[in-house]
């Protein structure tokens, strides 16, 4: 690819983060009660007032992130917005009483704040901690990092020591299982919590960090041929539907994770099976021969999957794989990860940017037709689509400048 390709994807790239962002902050804001609304319509019309945690902080993240490393965000409405949400979450997600878990946070709020839903999941946890770490990056508040880091103490404690805490009770016929998602997101945390803070950071967290690398390999399956999303805690296949199932953009975020880790500790190894087994691999069994694009979940036999979104074209798998091809080239140079990343970028930016409306739409048919046109939800908000925008950008920006 010539450096002009590159100079129009950047030029493309950087118009679209401007654009969402600009979405979410003319139409998402609770100026009333703090925080943001997620479900909003092709317009930006608020249909529903609900408040989700894991939005609710990934919103935070995002703005502090754009904030602090692009000097076009360094922007005190930008400031002032993550501030705001961070405070609404301080102040409501942690649900108290009842016998509660003082560090479990609420899935669902209502606009003032009432806990409607909790999860028995570690994820709105996951997601506060990103929020306070990152919020607390930029108005240097000792006291929300320290929140963080403790935060993120319990969860360790539930995912490997005991995870009764999170109110899931262990039922005779319920096999225990390695799901990628959860050392996937405590990964994701370490990258978060030791950015920038230095070797003690790094030590007090190396062990968890290898911990998360092998149980994501243990998803590698069937002599290197695929990756399943559930395997047993031993790291062997189970069986059945969950054991069959497949997640192309899953499999594809984990690739970057691992491939960031690879870069960090110089391990040659590990990013040859990052870009081989989680980005080559799941691009090849994910890609829509007949439509293009990725499928959202396969079953590893070819047996129709039980999920009956299967089939369609979802908006954060392709931003999952946009970033992991665009980083394995970088990495590397090897000119076929940079076609594919072309044929991705292609497919993503000719069927989910709404050019009249703004922002992206999420669910599209098979054959690339949108079949839902609200632009956010309980599950998509201010995330994805800016934070693969922001990464690319920043990837396109490191590549022109090496070529100079």
């Amino acid at each position: 690819m010539s450096a002009v390709t590159l100079n129009e994807w950047r030029a493309r790239i950087r118009t679209e983060l401007d654009s969402v962002v600009d979405f979410w902050l003319k139409y998402s804001h609770d100026t009333v009660h703090g925080g943001f609304f997620t479900c909003l319509g092709k317009d930006g019309t608020v249909y529903d007032e609900l408040k989700y945690v894991w939005l609710q902080g990934r919103q935070v993240w995002m703005y502090c992130r754009l904030y602090r490393t692009m000097d076009r965000f360094h922007r005190p409405d930008i400031l002032e917005a993550a501030k705001a949400g961070g405070s609404f979450l301080r102040k409501y997600a942690r649900v108290s009483g009842s016998g509660s878990n003082p560090w479990k946070c609420a899935f669902c709020l209502t606009r003032d704040g009432r806990a409607v839903k909790i999860q028995r999941t570690i994820f709105s946890e996951c997601f506060y901690i990103m929020a306070m770490d990152e919020l607390s990056r930029v108005t240097e508040d000792k006291d929300m990092q320290l929140e963080a880091e403790q935060m993120m103490e319990q969860l360790i404690f539930w995912v490997r020591e005991d995870s009764s805490g999170l109110g899931r009770p262990q039922l005779p016929g319920d096999v225990p299982t390695n799901s990628m998602a959860v050392p996937m997101m405590l990964l994701c945390l370490v990258q978060q919590l030791t950015e920038g803070r230095g070797p003690e950071a790094e030590l007090k967290y190396k062990e968890l960090s290898s911990w998360c690398v092998e149980q994501i390999l243990q998803h590698v399956q069937r002599d290197g041929t695929a990756i399943l999303e559930n395997v047993s805690v031993e790291g062997g296949e189970i069986p059945g539907c969950q054991g069959r199932l497949q997640n192309p953009g899953h499999a594809l975020e984990a690739g970057w994770f691992l491939l960031q880790v690879s870069a960090q500790q110089g391990d040659g190894e590990l990013q040859q099976t990052a870009i081989n087994k989680f980005v080559e691999l799941p691009y090849e069994c994910g890609w829509d021969k007949e439509h293009g694009g990725l499928l959202y979940f396969l079953d590893v036999d070819g047996h129709c999957p039980t999920q009956l979104e299967w089939s369609m074209k979802l908006w954060w798998p392709h931003c999952e794989a946009l970033i992991a091809f665009l980083m394995a080239y970088k990495q590397t140079k090897r000119p076929e990860l940079l076609q594919r990343f072309s044929q991705l970028y292609e497919y993503t930016f000719s069927h989910f940017p709404d050019p009249e409306g703004g922002e992206w739409f999420g669910y599209l048919t098979q054959a690339g037709k949108v079949a839902l046109d609200f632009k956010g939800g309980p599950f998509k908000g201010l995330f994805h689509v800016p934070r693969c925008l922001y990464m690319c950008e920043r990837l396109l920006d490191e590549l022109l400048a090496n070529d100079e």
